[in-house]
């Protein structure tokens, strides 16, 4: 019998997968359990629906991000600190600042875990990596100074 699984099943398959198992397997623990439902003309559809929708929102947020990437990527930020007398930073520039000093120049929300970058202690410019989406990255740099 073909069933639509709507949770996980271990040993069976993942959530939204159309897989084959015995009858009795089907009518007696997963239709009770709620764990699948039956292959039928609805839950095929409803099955090449969820899959068109999931395409399509991969495919629109993939095209943003490669937007942001070329319209950043390159660009540097300037980072104002107070440091000591041989420019050594008090501190650090974090990439928590350097997520916000983004939003705010290029008006591109970025979460501070995408940011690669490695410790700033110094004065100078330094290059540094945002992931954007899987697969696509931009590279810019930030300038620090007084």
């Amino acid at each position: 019998m073909k069933v639509v699984l709507k949770q996980d099943v271990k040993g069976l398959g993942k959530k939204g997968e159309l897989v084959n198992t015995s009858d009795g397997y089907a009518r007696n623990f997963l239709f009770p359990k709620g764990l699948a439902c039956e292959a039928n003309a609805q839950s095929m559809t409803e099955l090449k629906n969820r899959e068109q929708s999931e395409k399509y929102r991969i495919e629109t947020e993939t095209a943003a991000a490669k937007k942001a990437a070329a319209e950043i990527s390159g660009k540097t930020i300037r980072i104002t600190a107070k440091a000591g007398a041989n420019g050594k930073l008090f501190g650090s520039v974090t990439s928590k600042e350097i997520a916000e000093k983004i939003t705010k120049e290029f008006g591109i929300k970025t979460d501070k875990r995408k940011i690669v970058v490695d410790d700033i202690k110094q004065f100078g410019t330094y290059e540094f990596e945002i992931k954007l989406y899987t697969g696509i990255s931009a590279k810019l740099f930030v300038m620090v100074g007084e």
